[in-house]
C-alpha cells in the first residue's frame, strides 16, 4: 500500500512538470545528435579545390586548409612542336586532381587564392567585377524597355553608366525558365571534325565571304553587307598553304612579320606596287619612316597638328578610327603617342590589309560600310581618318558620312586626305559637310606628301542647325536610338547633340591616361564601376599574370568576349597588350563607357561569327559568356558553334581564359580536348569554375 501511495504521488507530482521534461529530453538528444554528426562529418568538409574529373565528391580540408598534396607526372597531348609535353598533376590524398603549368613545380592556383569570409581558401572564380550579370533580357525587339533578370551579386542596373535605358534584344526573345533550358553542351555529343572547303580558304569570314561561287561567276568574294550562312559553321578553318609559323614577337612585329602566315595573292600583287612593306622573303618588313603617304607618317602627322593646334595626340584624342587602313604604319606611329587607332578594313579591299595590321599587333576588324550602321554606340570616337580612301562619301544622299557624324564625339575631328580627287567629288563633299554643319578647320594641300588634306569638326550644340536655310537632312526624330547599331539601316538624318549635364557627349573626356579612371557625371553607379575596376586589377595580378601558366611576351592582341565596363581591359593597361572589348547586343548596353574610359570596343552578337580575319588573337577571355547564351541561338548547338568561332579567332600558341558555370566548363573542356587543345588549368570554387587552355597547331586531315 505504502509502495502504490508513493505512485500516486510521483504521478501528481510529474503532471504539473512532464511537458517541460519532455522537450528538455528531445533538446539533449538533439544536441547529442548535432555534436556527433559534426565529428564524423568534419572529415568531409567540401574544399574550394575540386576537379573535373570528380566534381561532385569533396577534397577534405580541415580548418580552411586543403589537404597535403603529392606531386605526380602526367602525359598531355603534344605540344605546338609535336613533341610529347610533361604536366604536372597536383594529387590528393582521395585522388582528386589539380593541374599545374607545364614545368612549374608550384600550385597554379598561388595567385588565384583568397581567403574568404569562412575561412575556407579559393579564388571567387564568379567575381564581383562581372557579378553585375547583363543577365537574361526579355522584351520583344524593344531595346529601350527591356526588363533584366539579376542573378548576381551586383545588379546590372546600378551599372548601367550611360544617360539611356538602353539595352539589346535581337529578334523577338522569350526568357525561358532554368529549368526549361537544356544543358549548354550534350554530355553524349562525338564530334568528327573536317575542315571548312571555302573559297577564301584559310581566310575564311563566316558573315563576310561569299560561298555560293560554285551556282555563278562573282567577282568579289565578300558580300556587300553582312550576310551569315544560314546553316551553323562547324567546320575548322585550315592552315594557310605553306603552313604557319610562330608569329614575331612584340614589339619587333611592328618592323616585320612572318609572310606566310598573311600570304594571299592579292597581297603579293599590292606588296610589289608600295615602299612602305617589302617582300623579305621569310618575313613582309615595314621600313621605318616608309609609308603610303609621301614624306612619313611623323611628317603627315606633324602636319595635321600644325593646321589644327588644338588637336593633341594622346591627350585630347585617344581613340581614332581609321577607314579602310592602307597603311597600318598609322596605326603604328599613332601609339607610340599614346593615340588607339582602329584600322577598319572594308569588305572589298582584297589584299586583306587588316590582316596585316593584325599580325603586326595593332587593332582591326573588317566588314562592309554600304546600307548600315557600324557597330559603335553615338559620339564615341575622338577622331575618324580617311586616307585616300574608296568611300564614297556624297553618294546615296550622304548616308555614309551622316554615320561618321553619328559616331564622331561633339567636337570631333574628320581627317580626309586625297592625292587624285575630282572637282566634282570635292565639292559634293564640301556641300554635304555644310549641310551637316561641319565646320572646315584646313584645306591645304602638303608639298611634301603632294596630299590633300581637309580637316572638319562636329559642332557642340543643336542651335547652329537651326540657321540651315535648308533642314536637308533633318533632325531625327526622339524616338529614334542614336546608339542602336546591330542590323541598324543607315539614317539619313541628324541626331541631335547631347547639351543636358546628365547627358553623355556634353563634355570632353579627360586627358590619357586620366581619362582610364575617370567616370564623368553622366555615369550612374560610379563607386560599383571603380570598385570593379579595383577587382579586376586584383584577379589579373593575382591571377591571370602569375597562376595560369600564360606566356604573357607572346600575347599581343587580346579580345574580351563579354565586357561589361573594361575592367579587365583596364587591368591590362600597363601590360604590352591591347585589348577589343565586345559588349554582347543582347544585353545591356555599356559599351558608352567602355570608350569614355579611351578604351577600344564594339558591338556583337556571339550566335554569329565576329567579324575578323581567323588567327586574330593571341588570347580570349569569356567570363560567364556561355551561361549567357543558353536558350539564345539557333537550336541545336549554338554552344558548340562559339567554340568553333573561338577555334578560328585564336592562333596556334594562343590561349581561351573561361570563367563559368562547373557544368559549363565542364562542357567546354570536353569539346576543347576533342579539337586538341591543351587544358593547361582548371579550378573550381563551388558552382563557379575557371579554364585556361592553349590550342595547338592541329587540323582535321
Amino acid at each position: 500500500m505504502a509502495i502504490a501511495r508513493l505512485g500516486q504521488q510521483v504521478r501528481r507530482s510529474y503532471q504539473p512538470h512532464g511537458f517541460c521534461l519532455k522537450l528538455s529530453a528531445v533538446v539533449i538528444l538533439g544536441m547529442c545528435f548535432v555534436l556527433v554528426w559534426s565529428i564524423f562529418s568534419s572529415f568531409s568538409v567540401t574544399s574550394q579545390r575540386e576537379t573535373f574529373d570528380d566534381i561532385g565528391e569533396a577534397v577534405s580540408a580541415a580548418n580552411g586548409k586543403g589537404s597535403d598534396n603529392k606531386l605526380n607526372r602526367k602525359k598531355v597531348e603534344p605540344g605546338l612542336d609535336g613533341k610529347e609535353k610533361k604536366g604536372i598533376e597536383l594529387k590528393n590524398d582521395d585522388g582528386n586532381s589539380e593541374r599545374l603549368k607545364n614545368g612549374d613545380e608550384k600550385r597554379p592556383q598561388e595567385g588565384l587564392i583568397s581567403k574568404g569570409k569562412d575561412g575556407v581558401v579559393g579564388e571567387n572564380v564568379n567575381d564581383g567585377g562581372n557579378d553585375q550579370d547583363d543577365a537574361d533580357v526579355d522584351g520583344d525587339g524593344d531595346p529601350n524597355g527591356a526588363a533584366v533578370e539579376a542573378e548576381n551579386i551586383i545588379d546590372n542596373d546600378d551599372f548601367a553608366g550611360g544617360d539611356n535605358n538602353s539595352k539589346f534584344v535581337v529578334g523577338n526573345e522569350k526568357k525561358q525558365k532554368k529549368s526549361e533550358v537544356s544543358p549548354l553542351f550534350d554530355p553524349k555529343a562525338k564530334y568528327n571534325w573536317k575542315l571548312c572547303n571555302t573559297r577564301s580558304k584559310h581566310n575564311y569570314i563566316p558573315c563576310i565571304d561569299i560561298e555560293n561561287g560554285g551556282i555563278m561567276k562573282i567577282q568579289s568574294y565578300r558580300h556587300h553587307e553582312r550576310s551569315c550562312p544560314r546553316s551553323d559553321v562547324m567546320c575548322l578553318v585550315p592552315l594557310p598553304h605553306d603552313g604557319y609559323g610562330t608569329p614575331v614577337r612584340w614589339p619587333e612585329s611592328k618592323t616585320k612579320i612572318l609572310y606566310k602566315n598573311v600570304a594571299h595573292p592579292k597581297l603579293a600583287a599590292f606588296v610589289k606596287t608600295q615602299d612602305w612593306l617589302v617582300d623579305s622573303g621569310e618575313y613582309l618588313t615595314f621600313p621605318l619612316n616608309q609609308s603610303a603617304v609621301s614624306g612619313g607618317i611623323e611628317h603627315y602627322l606633324e602636319s595635321i597638328e600644325e593646321m589644327v593646334p588644338d588637336i593633341e595626340w594622346g591627350k585630347n584624342i585617344r581613340l581614332f578610327l581609321d577607314m579602310e587602313c592602307k597603311d597600318s604604319s598609322l596605326g603604328s606611329v599613332l601609339l607610340e603617342k599614346d593615340v588607339l587607332t582602329l584600322c577598319f578594313g572594308l569588305k572589298d579591299d582584297m589584299a586583306d590589309l587588316a590582316q596585316v595590321a593584325l599580325e603586326r599587333g595593332f587593332p582591326a576588324i573588317v566588314g562592309p560600310f554600304a546600307s548600315r550602321r557600324l557597330p559603335f554606340p553615338s559620339g564615341t570616337i575622338d577622331a575618324i581618318h580617311c586616307g585616300d580612301c574608296s568611300i564614297p562619301w556624297s553618294s546615296s544622299g550622304g548616308k555614309l558620312l551622316l554615320e561618321m557624324n553619328r559616331i564622331l564625339r561633339p567636337e570631333g575631328y574628320f581627317i580626309l586626305s586625297t592625292k587624285h580627287n575630282t572637282v566634282e567629288g570635292e565639292e559634293a563633299l564640301s556641300k554635304l559637310a555644310a549641310s551637316i554643319c561641319w565646320n572646315i578647320l584646313a584645306d591645304r594641300a602638303d608639298d611634301v606628301s603632294d596630299t590633300g588634306i581637309k580637316i572638319y569638326q562636329k559642332p557642340d550644340t543643336n542651335g547652329i542647325y537651326g540657321l540651315r536655310r535648308k533642314k536637308s537632312p533633318p533632325l531625327c526624330k526622339e524616338d529614334e536610338n542614336p546608339d542602336a547599331a546591330w542590323y541598324i539601316p543607315l539614317a539619313t538624318c541628324l541626331h541631335p547633340i547631347p547639351e543636358a549635364v546628365e547627358q553623355r557627349g556634353t563634355e570632353w573626356p579627360a586627358e590619357w591616361p586620366a581619362r582610364l579612371q575617370t567616370f564623368p557625371e553622366w555615369m550612374t553607379g560610379k563607386e560599383k564601376m571603380a570598385a570593379e575596376s579595383q577587382h579586376w586589377k586584383a584577379i589579373v595580378n593575382n591571377s591571370y599574370l602569375t597562376g595560369t601558366g600564360i606566356d604573357w611576351s607572346a600575347v599581343r592582341n587580346v579580345l574580351d568576349m563579354r565586357a561589361i565596363h573594361g575592367g579587365f581591359a583596364a587591368a591590362l593597361s600597363d601590360e604590352k597588350v591591347w585589348v577589343m572589348n565586345v559588349v554582347p547586343v543582347h544585353g545591356p548596353d555599356t559599351l558608352p563607357v567602355i570608350l569614355e574610359r579611351g578604351l577600344m570596343g564594339i558591338y556583337h552578337d556571339w550566335c554569329e561569327a565576329f567579324s575578323s580575319y581567323p588567327r586574330s588573337y593571341d588570347l580570349l577571355h569569356a567570363d560567364h559568356l556561355f551561361s549567357r547564351l543558353n536558350g539564345r541561338c539557333r537550336e541545336g548547338g549554338a554552344a558548340v558553334v562559339v567554340v568553333v568561332e573561338m577555334d578560328r579567332l585564336v592562333r596556334p600558341g594562343g590561349w581561351a581564359v573561361v570563367r563559368d558555370r562547373v557544368e559549363v566548363v565542364n562542357g567546354l573542356e570536353e569539346i576543347l580536348r576533342s579539337l586538341h587543345w591543351e587544358i593547361r588549368m582548371t579550378f573550381v570554387q563551388g558552382k563557379e569554375a575557371l579554364l585556361c587552355a592553349q590550342k595547338t597547331l592541329w587540323r582535321p586531315r
